[in-house]
C-alpha cells in the first residue's frame, strides 16, 4: 500500500482500451447538449435520479446513519483521511499529464507524508504542511486536453455526472489504489466501507437540502454543474462562473463532496 502504482496506461489490456474510450467519449460529447440545454435527456434522469433516491432511502442512509451514530467522529475522520490518501497518487498522476508539475509532486509528497506521518494516511498532516488535496481524476485530465463535459447524466448508484466523468470511470477506478488490490472481496469491502463513509459525511447537507429545495432534482444537478464550472475555471484562471442554484445551499453541497473521497 505504500508504494505508488504504475500508472494505469502502462497495463497490459488496459492502456489498448484508452484510446477507444477516448474516442468513444469524443463523439458522445459531441451530442445534442449545449450550454443553454446541459441536461437533454432529463426525463430519464430524473427516473434513474428517483431510482437512486429510493435505494439510498431503504438502504445507504439507514446504514451511513447507524455508522455516523455508533463509530465516534475521530474515528470516522480517520477512516475519511484514510480513503482521501489511497486517491492522492492517482490525484499526482493527473496532475502531471495535466502539466501542473508542481501540484502533482505535492499530491505524491502528501501521500508520502500521510501514509508515514499520518498513519497510514489516518490522520491528514500534509494540508498543515502546505501540501493540499486536489482530488484530481481522469475527467479533470480530459478537461485540460479539451475534452468537454457533455450533456449531464444521472447514473444508477452514482448518482450526478455527466458524459466525460462517466467515460473516467474504468480509468479512474483502476487508478485508485483500491483497484490495485488484487483480492476481490478486499476490493469489496474497501469500496463498500468507502461508500458508507461518504455518505455519512453528507447525511446534514443531503437532510438540508431535503427541507429548502423545491425540486430536489434541478438542486442536485445545478449543484453539480456550478460545481463543475468552478473547477473548469480555476483550471483556467478565468472568473468563476455561478449556475441558478441556491448559492448558500449549493457551495455547502460542493464543499461537503469535496471533502469526500472520490468514487
Amino acid at each position: 500500500m505504500s508504494s505508488i502504482p504504475v500508472l494505469p496506461f502502462a497495463s497490459i489490456g488496459v492502456h489498448r482500451r484508452v484510446p477507444a474510450l477516448l474516442v468513444v467519449s469524443g463523439v458522445l460529447l459531441s451530442g445534442c447538449a449545449t450550454p443553454q440545454n446541459p441536461d437533454p435527456i432529463e426525463s430519464v434522469n430524473r427516473k434513474t435520479f428517483a431510482l437512486n433516491e429510493g435505494l439510498d432511502k431503504v438502504v445507504l442512509k439507514p446504514v451511513a446513519t447507524v455508522y455516523k451514530t455508533v463509530v465516534p467522529t475521530p474515528v470516522r475522520s480517520g477512516v475519511t483521511n484514510f480513503f482521501s490518501n489511497l486517491g492522492d497518487p492517482w490525484s499526482g498522476a493527473n496532475l502531471l499529464l495535466q502539466g501542473r508539475f508542481k501540484d502533482g509532486l505535492s499530491d505524491f509528497a502528501r501521500f508520502g507524508t500521510n501514509s508515514t506521518v499520518g498513519l497510514l494516511g489516518f490522520m491528514d498532516v500534509a494540508t498543515g504542511w502546505g501540501m493540499p488535496r486536489h482530488g484530481d481524476g481522469f475527467s479533470d485530465t480530459l478537461g485540460v486536453w479539451g475534452v468537454g463535459g457533455g450533456a449531464y447524466v444521472v447514473l444508477p448508484l452514482f448518482g450526478p455526472s455527466d458524459l466525460r466523468s462517466t467515460a473516467s470511470i474504468p480509468v479512474n477506478s483502476y487508478g485508485n489504489l483500491t483497484g490495485q488490490l488484487d483480492d476481490v472481496g478486499a476490493r469489496n469491502a474497501f469500496t463498500i466501507v468507502g461508500m458508507v463513509d461518504k455518505r455519512a459525511n453528507l447525511l446534514d447537507v443531503t437532510k438540508m437540502v431535503d427541507e429548502v429545495a423545491l425540486d430536489k432534482y434541478l438542486f442536485v444537478r445545478d449543484a453539480y454543474l456550478q460545481r463543475r464550472a468552478q473547477r473548469e475555471a480555476d483550471r483556467s484562471g478565468a472568473p468563476r462562473v455561478e449556475s441558478d442554484a441556491p448559492k448558500p445551499e449549493a457551495a455547502r453541497l460542493n464543499a461537503a463532496e469535496r471533502e469526500t473521497p472520490n468514487p
